[in-house]
């Protein structure tokens, strides 16, 4: 296989990695349809075989950004200034830090991911003033914390909102909900899970699951998102369309859909 070495600094550690620009990848696919510069023809090819099968997948990626934004302006005028970006993605418009520094410049921000590529373009891009990257995998939350306490990139003891944005789609059900639980156990009373998530009627689930080549894709329904953060409070609306997601607007649940679409929610630890 012929790759890219990048160099990734860890600490005081220069860490070579290769990658491999032939291979698509999830964050540059997802670039892409932001309409991002970051990506190869792979990611490309990958990205237009995939709308061919949902041609909304575009502005689903808009729409999840826009109820991130959203998100992360309520939590930051609610009091929260700590932030938790897990799988983070490349860097583009409205980025968490922006947009939460906008509401209260004191917020501190940690962004963290397992691409390669998405920490060397994280580290150019987003690292500033309350600002940190750090590489991370998800399916070992538990290190991800144990990096976060040795770094003291933020204090968990205090109130965090833990991102996880269009991340848990790529996880079985059982090992989304054990990370996500993982993360809960790390978190005081008053912190908030932020979840967004690709779904879609069955047969339309299936054709992108046999497509996409970068990951594995899951199609996970309202109940099992709600069952992600059963002991916390949900935040009105609840789970559902992430377009429809405004704080404090009716609960229901979302309409039965044909096509793809991104549900979504904010949940809250009780007790502070």
């Amino acid at each position: 296989m012929t790759g890219t070495h990048a160099r990734l600094e860890t600490g005081d550690q220069v860490e070579p990695t290769l990658f491999d620009p032939n291979t698509s990848s999830i964050a540059r696919i997802h670039d892409y349809w932001l309409g991002g510069k970051d990506n190869y023809a792979a990611d490309r090819a990958e990205a237009e075989r995939l709308m061919a099968v949902c041609p909304r997948l575009p502005l689903l990626a808009r729409q999840s950004r826009l109820f991130l934004a959203r998100a992360v302006q309520w939590l930051a005028a609610k009091g929260v200034t700590q932030f938790l970006d897990l799988g983070c993605g490349l860097p583009t418009g409205q980025n968490t830090h922006e947009v939460a520094q906008a509401v209260r410049p004191g917020c501190r921000v940690v962004y963290v991911d397992a691409d390669p590529v998405v920490i060397t373009h994280a580290r150019a891009r987003l690292c500033g003033p309350g600002a940190t990257v750090m590489r991370g995998d998800l399916t070992d939350p538990d290190a991800i914390l144990t990096d976060l306490r040795a770094q003291h990139a933020l204090n968990l003891a205090e109130p965090t909102a833990v991102i996880l944005a269009m991340v848990l789609h790529f996880f079985d059900a059982a090992t989304a909900s054990a990370t996500v639980a993982a993360l809960i156990r790390a978190l005081t009373p008053g912190s908030y899970i932020v979840l967004s998530m690709g779904s879609s009627d069955e047969e339309t689930g299936d054709a992108l699951a046999r497509e996409y080549q970068a990951g594995t894709l899951h199609n996970h329904s309202v109940t099992q998102i709600a069952a992600f953060v059963d002991d916390l409070e949900l935040i009105p609306p609840g789970v559902t369309d992430a377009m429809a997601w405004i704080p404090g607007s009716p609960s229901r649940p979302p309409p039965p859909w044909s096509g793809g679409r991104v549900l979504a929610a904010i949940a809250r630890m009780p007790g502070a």
